[in-house]
């Protein structure tokens, strides 16, 4: 939270909030001004017009200084709240010193550096406008030059009234703002700790993976020779024809372990391909047809005319996806395409299998669960790799099966 809170950002959010604080305290003493020369002559009435206008001049600047360019340190936010102090303690003292009952005001910067800036600095500031109050207990200035105690004491009670008004606004608005921008930073905290927890899981399956990828290229070199030396040493036609047949298996797992290679280069230098969502589609069509030659999957005929950045892990995911359905249903599985709302594209999976359970219907994917036919880790996987794309993952279970839908962005032509 101190990070976030602290920061040149933080600072720079915060800065409409210092100007409409001290623009409002600036208005209060204005208005206490015209309303005091109603009542009584004020000793000092230019000198504190004078003093209202420069503490509004320097909001300003303040503003326009933190806007462009914010504080690197949180101390020059100190400095501005401590000239704060300062700048309301000299008014206060050419209208009368602690007895005004506008002197509450010096609550407000403290309130704020406490929310702002580190404890001790908070420290410092509270203690900068302990010492103000009492310097203007000690060196007391009298409002008027004649005796009007009975219009004084009416100003006072008015003035208490005011002041704990105008101060309970200023609180909430200005100081219940940066609390709550502060819950909201630390909730994004939290989402962003989330999604590093996650990407750490993925990043150790994925390690785990390339290793036992690496380890599989010496056997199945292994048994490629094999086969040849076979194939050489016994001349049978019945006997060639298997040994043709592991030799194509043989192949299908080395072209696998090159896919997997190739994947995992493209997922640490982010490289996303541009395609027509139909190459998209088709490109899809024929590695699941690799994978599964008679699987009874229906791939819908129409797509829409559009582009999607893809990479070779949202085709692993969407594969990963068609086994699960081909799992729960081996009699039929449906992939169809639409174009949704606000330039987004779904891609729906539909079998006729039981489905998910109730409790990861509304969220699947989203933590690893156990599966009968695997290690369960598919989902996760999936909906790990679709999020990163900036997409998400549904799914809906009735009585007829399991309906995922991934939902993608459109590449438009105001992407880079």
């Amino acid at each position: 939270m101190e990070w976030l809170t602290h920061s040149q950002t933080g600072f720079q959010q915060a800065a409409r909030y210092l100007l409409g604080m001290r623009l409002a305290i600036a208005g209060l003493q204005l208005i206490a001004i015209a309303a005091a020369e109603m009542v009584v002559t004020l000793a000092y009435r230019a000198e504190a017009l004078l003093l209202c206008l420069l503490y509004g001049i320097l909001a300003a600047l303040g503003w326009l200084w933190f806007t462009r360019r914010p504080p690197r340190f949180p101390i020059s936010v100190s400095v501005g709240l401590a000239l704060d102090l300062a700048l309301i303690g000299a008014w206060l003292f050419l209208t009368g010193g602690y007895t005004n009952p506008l002197v509450s005001l010096l609550l407000l910067p403290i309130s704020v550096a406490i929310i702002l800036v580190p404890l001790r600095q908070s420290i410092a500031l509270t203690l900068t406008g302990i010492g103000v109050y009492t310097a203007l207990v000690i060196w007391h200035t009298p409002v008027t030059r004649g005796g009007h105690d009975a219009n004084l004491a009416q100003l006072h009670l008015a003035g208490m009234w005011v002041t704990f008004a105008m101060t309970a606004v200023i609180l909430l608005l200005v100081v219940g703002a940066l609390a709550r921008r502060i819950h909201l930073q630390q909730s994004q905290l939290s989402t962003i700790r989330e999604t590093r927890l996650r990407d750490e899981q993925i990043i150790a399956l994925g390690l785990s993976a390339a290793a036992v990828a690496h380890r599989l290229g010496t056997p199945l070199n292994t048994m490629t020779l094999l086969v040849d030396e076979i194939r050489s040493a016994f001349p049978d036609p019945e006997l060639a024809e298997d040994l043709n047949l592991m030799d194509q298996q043989l192949d299908l797992c080395s072209q696998h372990l090159q896919q997997l290679s190739s994947a995992a280069t493209q997922a640490k230098t982010a490289q996303l391909e541009d395609l027509p969502l139909r190459d998209w589609i088709a490109r899809l069509r024929e590695s699941a047809t690799l994978l599964w030659p008679s699987a009874p999957i229906q791939w819908s005929a129409e797509a829409p005319d559009c582009r999607l950045a893809v990479d070779a892990t949202l085709d692993q995911a969407i594969l990963n996806l068609l086994a699960n359905a081909l799992t729960a249903s081996p009699s039929w599985v449906a992939v169809s395409v639409r174009r949704a709302e606000s330039s987004r594209i779904e891609v729906i999976v539909e079998d006729h299998g039981d489905g998910l359970e109730d409790a990861f219907q509304a969220t699947p994917g989203e933590q690893i669960v156990g599966s009968e036919h695997g290690l369960g880790v598919g989902l996760f996987l999936s909906n790990a790799t679709i999020q990163r794309l900036g997409g998400t993952l549904k799914a809906r279970v009735d009585h007829q099966g399991t309906t995922m839908i991934i939902d993608l962005p459109e590449v438009t032509s105001d992407d880079p």
